[in-house]
């Protein structure tokens, strides 16, 4: 019964809403999505909306985090020709509690029918919006069980993905390594993605017999976002030897990518494939926001009920990888990242989920931390 009343709501959708998506971006499973063909915006014909994110800071088109996770939205909108907006909270990078409170609630106001958060930094607002919006469904991406009934919590395994990164970068033939994270050292996501990239680099590193330095940094990284401070100390870190970054946090990204090109040095993505915004990227440790999106919208829509609880997904659902068809690694073949990655999908090697924000404070055979 309730299969039945989810499709009668999609098919009232379909009528009542005007078709804003481009049909030809998004063909079906399996088949490419080309996101930027989709608009970013689609209005019903009384001004409400289905679908809605609200970022917590950063900026939506970041290139990463936020952008696709927006992707996912729009994509399952645009396919089942339902309406969608997004909502980006007053104060940008400095936004509060406050401000993401106003504009989830702004959105419940609008008609939400789901409202996807995205960030850690939703828990609060999201305890003071959705129970005063039973009928809402909040979708928490990098969140968790918040105990909360129309709240699902969907996490991954990012220190899978860092992991696969730094073994990846030790391999291709890097020894004097950064990492660069957003969030102060207080971000679950990258915590798990920082200490995976050691733990990678590590056992890479103890399989060659060689020593790698690490550089190991949240300065900057607060809110997310690229800045003259932190390029400056990246730069500082190409001129003292550093060979490759793995830049973990939103537009970070750009101070990363600048200060490896006038190093002419090389950054690890995140994410999302991020080659495809510099040259100098030479992988990404990349988790599968758009798809996880998509799935849980599904999953509501489908199965006719709120969803609760948590959702945490890894190498076994193929929610994390590195892009193998675009990176630039040329002393690590395809063949043996998958058989690494087969190993972590199959549970046969277990890479450590701690929250670990300065892995220094740890015993490391083949890594020596540099200050």
């Amino acid at each position: 019964m309730k299969k039945l009343l989810s499709v009668l709501l999609i098919l009232v959708m379909v009528f009542t809403f005007a078709a804003c998506g481009n049909k030809d971006a998004s063909t079906g499973a399996g088949d490419k999505i080309d996101y930027d063909a989709i608009p970013d915006t689609c209005e019903s014909e009384d001004g409400t909306y289905a679908i809605a994110m609200v970022t917590d800071v950063g900026q939506l088109k970041d290139g990463s985090f936020n952008q696709f996770t927006w992707n996912g939205c729009k994509a399952y909108a645009s396919e089942h020709e339902l309406t969608y907006k997004y909502y980006q909270p007053a104060n940008g990078a400095q936004a509060t509690d406050a401000d993401r409170i106003k504009a989830m609630t702004d959105a419940c106001e609008a008609g939400a029918q789901v409202i996807v958060t995205p960030g850690f930094l939703q828990e609060n607002a999201l305890k003071e919006v959705a129970p005063k919006y039973p009928e809402v469904q909040f979708i928490f991406i990098d969140g968790w069980d918040m105990g909360i009934d129309n709240v699902v919590g969907v996490a991954y395994h990012e220190e899978q993905a860092g992991y696969l990164a730094g073994y990846a970068a030790v391999m291709e033939g890097y020894t004097k390594l950064g990492f660069s994270g957003g969030g102060g050292g207080s971000n679950p996501a990258c915590e798990r993605y920082g200490y995976g990239f050691v733990q990678g680099a590590e056992a890479a590193a103890a399989e060659k017999d060689v020593d790698v330095e690490m550089r190991y940094s949240w300065e900057y990284g607060a809110t997310f976002t690229a800045s003259p401070d932190l390029q400056t100390m990246l730069n500082g870190w190409f001129e003292a030897g550093t060979e490759v970054i793995f830049m973990c946090g939103g537009t970070m990204f750009n101070s990363g990518a600048a200060a490896a090109e006038a190093a002419e040095a090389n950054i690890i993505g995140v994410d999302v494939d991020q080659s495809v915004l510099s040259d100098t990227v030479v992988t990404s440790a990349m988790k599968g926001l758009a798809e996880s999106v998509m799935t849980t919208l599904d999953e509501f829509y489908e199965g006719g009920a709120l969803i609760k609880g948590e959702l945490r997904l890894g190498a076994a659902e193929d929610a994390v990888a590195l892009p193998v068809d675009s990176w630039s690694l040329e002393n690590w073949s395809v063949e043996d990242y998958n058989a690494l990655f087969e190993q972590i999908k199959s549970g046969d090697l277990k890479v450590d989920d701690s929250l670990v924000s300065d892995p220094s404070t740890k015993d490391w055979e083949h890594i020596t931390f540099i200050k």
